[in-house]
């Protein structure tokens, strides 16, 4: 089965930034140029993350993701502020391909997960887990890795499972930012306990945190920023690697 390798646009806008444990965001460019870009490298989606929208209590930039969406030929997932089921039909009709939901599922009303599959279809619901470490268990955060929610991870993704999301959008707010290497623990035990397609993201840092990601946990797809934002490597770059070290993944 072929890794998807998925550009991650963290967006505080008007600008796509980088932020590191979700905090210190560091200017990177305009969501449509960056978007364009990872399109042209060979990107097999792009997402895009509002990271204040929740956190700041503001409402979605509909305009700002309909000129990113415009650049794009491939599949788009936006995320970031979303509450409601007009929400997600707002974000299809400006070019969203998926649709993903954090802080409102978690924090407020998890029914939200059954009513958008059930109108818009499995494939179009991307549940994002914030997940933070502790002792013995991983914890799920919202509002951009700063609100504790008493959720243990791998419940939730069953949980999630059950309720009909289509695929896990998977980061990792210990290791987001730090180019150390992704909580391969972490990712393992979230792709075992469903049967969804699980994409992580969070600790890219040289094109072995990915072979590794990939060999120990399997996901569906990988998402980079860093590598991709501070022009370590292309999405080529990083696709040739893993065809020469056995890894199948898309041209």
């Amino acid at each position: 089965m072929r890794t998807r390798i998925i550009a991650k646009l963290d967006v505080k806008p008007p600008y796509v930034v980088k932020p590191v444990h979700f905090e210190g965001l560091r200017k990177i460019g305009l969501p449509n140029d960056l978007a364009k870009k990872y399109f042209k490298q060979g990107a097999d989606e792009v997402i895009y993350i509002d990271i204040v929208a929740s956190l700041y209590q503001r409402e979605i930039l509909f305009n700002d993701i309909e000129q990113t969406a415009n650049e794009l030929f491939i599949p788009f997932g936006v995320g970031g502020g979303v509450k409601t089921i007009e929400d997600f039909s707002k974000l299809f009709h400006c070019g969203a391909d998926k649709v993903a939901i954090n802080t409102y599922a978690v924090q407020e009303n998890p029914d939200i997960i059954n009513q958008a599959a059930e109108i818009f279809g499995n494939q179009a619901v991307v549940v994002n887990i914030e997940a933070k470490k502790w002792d013995t268990h991983y914890e799920c955060y919202t509002d951009c890795g700063r609100i504790q929610s008493n959720k243990d991870v791998i419940q939730w993704a069953k949980e999630v499972e059950l309720r009909g999301a289509g695929e896990i959008f998977l980061q990792c707010v210990d290791t987001d930012g730090r180019q150390k290497g992704f909580d391969i623990e972490l990712a393992k035990k979230v792709v075992d306990s469903v049967n969804i397609p699980v994409v992580v993201a969070s600790g890219a840092g040289n094109l072995e945190n990915i072979k590794e990601l990939i060999d120990y946990a399997k996901p569906s797809g990988v998402a980079i920023s860093s590598l991709l934002h501070y022009d370590k490597y292309t999405i080529q770059d990083i696709k040739n690697f893993l065809k020469n070290n056995g890894i199948e993944v898309s041209k």
